[in-house]
């Protein structure tokens, strides 16, 4: 439906044509330094334990499925390594799987955002869920408050967004200056090319916080021409 509205492409589709860019660019970067192994020959199981026991953090290492699917899980802190970081000895699986350990030592030092981030997984999930028919259910019957309170409720999964940010960018920063301090990346090449990987996953970050924001935008003045 709000396919057919000019309106939506002005507002939200420049970001999206950006999210799809960054996407891009993250796969096709991280496939380009997979190809470049690293002196010390680690793998990224080897140096996600490395970084996170330098952190100070005790955590989990597992296998996971998919591409690029790594995370951080905080409640059993546990870091799941997709297969190509977990075994990969390339630049691009000690980046990733650096930027994830980032994320470990975070929680073993109560990293403020991480913790709020993680306090509002669950009212985000019933939000993300709950916003959509609401907001529709006022649409077609015309209750702009009944839309207002849909988009309310969507405004928190745009928080959680925003929230996301520091979280990544620091946990980057975190993983970086253990590589360093490690010797697990060893030259300026190395150094540029983990820098490379992690920036262009860092605006997939951006990119995603831009449309849901641009998202909630559109909604807002949909709801406002509703209530002329």
């Amino acid at each position: 439906m709000f396919i057919f509205d000019p309106r939506f492409w002005l507002i939200v589709g420049p970001f999206m044509a950006l999210a799809a860019w960054t996407s891009l660019r993250v796969k096709t970067t991280f496939a380009r330094f997979q190809k470049v192994g690293v002196r010390t020959g680690m793998t990224g199981a080897q140096a996600a334990a490395a970084v996170a026991r330098a952190g100070g953090a005790e955590v989990t290492i597992e296998r996971v499925g998919g591409f690029l699917s790594d995370h951080y899980d905080p409640r059993t802190r546990t870091l799941r390594l997709s297969p190509d970081v977990y075994d990969g000895r390339s630049i691009s699986a000690i980046a990733v799987a650096a930027h994830e350990a980032g994320h470990s030592i975070q929680h073993a030092q109560d990293y403020p955002f991480l913790a709020f981030r993680s306090a509002m997984v669950p009212v985000t999930m019933i939000g993300s869920q709950a916003w959509f028919p609401l907001f529709l259910i006022g649409l077609f019957i015309n209750i702009t408050g009944l839309m207002y309170l849909g988009i309310a409720v969507f405004a928190l999964t745009v928080l959680f967004q925003l929230v996301t940010l520091p979280v990544e960018f620091d946990a980057s920063r975190r993983a970086k200056i253990v590589l360093a301090e490690t010797g697990i990346v060893s030259t300026p090449e190395e150094a540029a090319g983990v820098e490379k990987v992690l920036g262009a996953a860092a605006m997939t970050y951006v990119a995603g916080a831009l449309v849901a924001m641009a998202h909630l935008a559109y909604y807002i003045l949909l709801a406002s021409s509703r209530n002329r």
